[in-house]
């Protein structure tokens, strides 16, 4: 199981005042690295330094903008080395097709896709010289799935596949590898008012094989997995942490005829 230790490792995590982000630099953690955090305020990362630091590990707070181009390049530089870049930060917009506007479309993509790739770009100009990298694009069940009311979103989520897809070809022959790990539906910041809905968590867990919905300590073994040397051949991939929604979605409605 030494494949999965990253003592002497440093990660970087964009996104990680809240939900997911912490739940991986969490992980990282426990497996032994180090970290880089982000966020748009420093003041929003205080108490989850404290924790980090608790454990013995060393964390590094820095502001970062993924919409803002100079911002990721200054992250970049003051976060100096690193080993392994998860890139968590998005956002969303909940909204008909038809009432989407110019600037929400802006916002979800620029956040989640463009700010992705800039993100790995700057970490991959730093891991080339080293031959060594381990960058993970953070997706959703939608970058294979759509959903009425999430248009930009999937649009972004799918793009993040497809990145991670051309990348893994571009660097991997720098010993750099690029995988997408694409949550299920998880319980966030972002869509915590539809799992106030208990109707609509009744029709999720009829539609996930499992029966119900994620939980954090589930994607703890899979960012781990990814960021380590356990996941040395594995590149350009799409690690599907869903309860297997994405296999038997289909079948709640076929069993309702």
């Amino acid at each position: 199981m030494a494949s999965f230790d990253l003592t002497g490792k440093t990660a970087l995590v964009t996104g990680a005042s809240r939900g997911l982000g912490q739940t991986f630099s969490r992980a990282l953690a426990q497996a032994g690295a180090d970290l880089v955090v982000t966020s748009r305020t420093l003041a929003s990362l205080d108490a989850f330094c404290a924790e980090i630091r608790a454990m013995g590990r060393r964390i590094t707070p820095v502001v970062l903008d993924v919409r803002d181009h100079a911002s990721i390049r200054a992250c970049s530089e003051a976060a100096g080395h690193f080993d392994i870049l998860v890139n968590n930060a998005g956002c969303n917009v909940r909204k008909p097709a038809v009432d989407i506007t110019w600037d929400d479309y802006n916002l979800v993509l620029e956040t989640n896709l463009r700010g992705t790739f800039f993100m790995a770009q700057e970490a991959a100009r730093r891991m080339i010289p080293r031959g060594y990298g381990r960058i993970i694009n953070i997706g959703s069940v939608t970058s294979v799935f759509g959903y009425a009311g999430l248009g930009p979103y999937c649009a972004s989520r799918g793009g993040v596949k497809q990145l991670t897809m051309s990348l893994a070809d571009d660097w991997g022959p720098h010993g750099i590898t690029v995988n997408c790990l694409a949550p299920g539906w998880f319980r966030t910041e972002q869509n915590k008012v539809m799992y106030e809905d208990a109707e609509w968590v009744e029709y999720l867990k009829e539609r996930i094989p499992l029966k119900r919905p994620g939980q954090m300590p589930d994607l703890e073994g899979a960012i781990v997995f990814l960021a380590s040397d356990a996941s040395a051949y594995v590149t350009g991939q799409t690690l599907l942490v869903d309860g297997g929604i994405t296999t038997g979605a289909m079948r709640a409605m076929v069993a309702k005829k």
